[in-house]
């Protein structure tokens, strides 16, 4: 286990975010951590960052792909917390210089008219949970390293979670449905940059349900004496690889009869 000494070190990754700049794989100083300790990190940047005046709006679930779990060697999810700064308009713009190194999902977001507490919820307790589901696009970013350049290295699960699951940006709009409405898993979107697609998915690539994320992430807070609260917003996890975003790209997904969302990277 982590020293609370190395945890605050650890946790400079609020002044990396705030200075627009990455840092060096954490992993590479701290070899020996668990995942335990990756969310005693992050848990350390969100008080940082609610110390600052930002509002918790919510949470974001990744990792939920087994491509993506194979390249960072485990085989569970993980998860982040949302703050209202991250969230822009359907159809706005991404300030120039906002971000260092962003990428783009879409997604599911739920939006929660009741709290959910573990340690037993399912599916069926996320679904009656659900205020209503909504098209949406997450904004990645990393205030970590991609690669170490001097040995080659990538990124773990631990750098991953301690940068708040690399949470960034939140993108919500089309059309709001119920989520008993449709088959979730048969919700799909085709993604575009600047008019050329360039990812497609569909709902079943999250864990085999959207909702499934959801039920693991109230488990899984139980753990901490925490829950998922009425309200808030919850991205359930990407069914498409994470597309770069360039200076004046603009990102459009089509979500079909949920309707399409978009936002547009400033030059």
């Amino acid at each position: 286990m982590m020293t609370p000494e190395q945890v605050d070190a650890a946790a400079r990754l609020f002044e990396a975010e705030r200075d627009r700049r990455q840092i060096r794989l954490l992993s590479l100083d701290f070899p020996g951590a668990t995942m335990d300790d990756a969310y005693l990190v992050q848990a350390a940047l969100v008080k940082r960052k609610v110390a600052s005046g930002l509002t918790i709006k919510g949470w974001k679930i990744g990792l939920t792909s087994k491509a993506m779990q194979s390249a960072l060697a485990i085989d569970i999810p993980d998860s982040g917390v949302l703050f209202d700064d991250m969230f822009f308009d359907d159809g706005g713009t991404v300030p120039a210089g906002r971000f260092i190194q962003p990428r783009i999902e879409a997604e599911i977001a739920f939006v929660m008219k009741a709290s959910l507490a573990g340690p037993d919820v399912s599916i069926d307790d996320v679904l009656d949970a659900t205020d209503y589901i909504t098209p949406a696009l997450e904004i990645l970013d990393t205030r970590i390293e991609r690669v170490n350049k001097e040995s080659g290295r990538i990124r773990t699960f631990f750098d991953t979670i301690s940068d708040n699951a690399a949470n960034a940006g939140v993108v919500v709009g089309g059309r709001r449905a119920g989520p008993r409405e449709a088959d979730l898993r048969w919700i799909g979107a085709i993604l575009s940059r600047n008019g050329e697609v360039e990812e497609t998915g569909l709902g079943a690539g999250v864990l085999d349900h959207p909702a499934k994320g959801i039920a693991w992430l109230a488990n899984r807070l139980h753990q901490y004496g925490m829950q998922i609260s009425a309200g808030q917003v919850v991205l359930s996890g990407s069914f498409i690889r994470p597309v770069e975003c360039r200076h004046s790209d603009t990102i459009a997904a089509d979500f079909g009869p949920y309707g399409a969302i978009r936002i547009t990277f400033a030059r």
